[in-house]
């Protein structure tokens, strides 16, 4: 699946969509008079949509964040003072795939001035990871049992109860830091069909972040570069891009969705391919209970740390000023310390 930028004078859901492009000299983001008083308002789902836009916008606009800090965005759906909020939005910014509420709140909210970036659009998009080690060796059997099948229906269903059905494909575009570059220059045009005047200011804005992001890359690649292990187990499949990316093997203990648990037999698989990889760490999410994670790590005597897929903030990351990069360094430390 391939599907692309921004859209603009969205009535009922129809858009037009456009992209844009960018990139040098690192610095903070730069300013300008945006000249007709008001500033440009951005409305952003959950936090990489934010950090993206904010630093897209410099002082420009006010960027607002709909999914509260501490908050996980699977589990969130708007109020009516959200959808009010995405109502007014001159710009509204969200991921894809992640947001099963967006598509019916932009039917259901008419705004013929509001600029729409889905950040994703024009990202090929990455089918579902296994979910558990079983999986792979169903493959090589070639069927699998009925008890489970019916299990891996039974997480379907769950899914699309709470409203979390992916379509099977994998929406965590964010965590590759090359992804994260197309998804600012998705951003940047948004923000440049809205407010046409500082498009100039806006370039310039985007050039400097993708900057920092093509280093966080290059910081990736040294990093992972020599290190002894190449597989990692995680609490869910969130690091699908990252993975591919560097050239690693994730092994996630739940699917797409980090509320789905693993069967008993799952979690016999995991722990058995945790111990054939000697795998020394088992990595848990800052906004998830971490105790599936846990049972394995202690089930086989490993460590455990977090690698944080940048769904949200905690309130204690937020009062430090973490960001996007400040937490992609430190799971890019997480990484190189378990697999040594």
């Amino acid at each position: 699946m391939k599907v692309w930028g921004t859209s603009i004078a969205i009535t009922a859901g129809l858009a037009v969509l456009l992209t844009g492009c960018g990139s040098s000299a690192e610095n903070e983001p730069a300013t300008a008079d945006q000249g007709q008083g008001e500033k440009l308002k951005v409305v952003t789902t959950f936090y990489p949509m934010y950090e993206f836009s904010r630093q897209v916008a410099g002082d420009l606009a006010e960027v607002e964040l709909l999914v509260p800090t501490g908050v996980e965005p699977h589990d969130w759906e708007p109020s009516a003072k959200d959808m009010a909020k995405v109502q007014d939005a001159d710009l509204f910014v969200y991921n894809g795939i992640v947001e099963g509420w967006v598509e019916s709140a932009l039917e259901s909210t008419s705004n013929a001035e509001r600029t729409v970036v889905e950040a994703s659009h024009d990202i090929t998009l990455m089918e579902e990871a296994e979910e558990a080690a079983h999986d792979h060796d169903h493959e090589a059997e070639g069927e699998a049992t009925e008890a489970e099948a019916g299990h891996e229906e039974e997480h379907a269903a769950e899914s699309e109860e709470h409203g979390h059905n992916h379509g099977g494909l994998d929406p965590h575009v964010w965590l590759d830091p090359v992804l994260a570059q197309e998804q600012v220059l998705a951003i940047l045009s948004g923000f440049e069909q809205a407010d046409p005047a500082n498009k100039d200011t806006y370039k310039a804005n985007a050039d400097a972040y993708i900057a920092k992001l093509k280093e966080l890359d290059q910081a990736f690649k040294d990093g992972l570069a020599n290190v002894s292990h190449r597989e990692f187990v995680t609490q869910h499949a969130a690091f699908g891009y990252l993975a591919e990316r560097y050239g690693l093997t994730q092994l996630p203990i739940s699917g797409l969705t980090p509320e789905q648990e693993p069967s008993p037999d799952e979690m016999a698989e995991i722990v058995e391919f945790a111990k054939e990889h000697e795998v020394s760490t088992i990595f848990f999410e800052t906004l998830v209970d971490p105790k599936v994670a846990k049972a394995v790590a202690d089930e086989i005597g490993a460590a455990t740390a977090v690698l944080n897929p940048l769904e949200g903030l905690t309130e204690e990351e937020k009062k430090s000023d973490l960001d996007y990069i400040g937490v992609m360094k430190n799971n890019l430390d997480a990484l190189v310390q378990a697999l040594q």
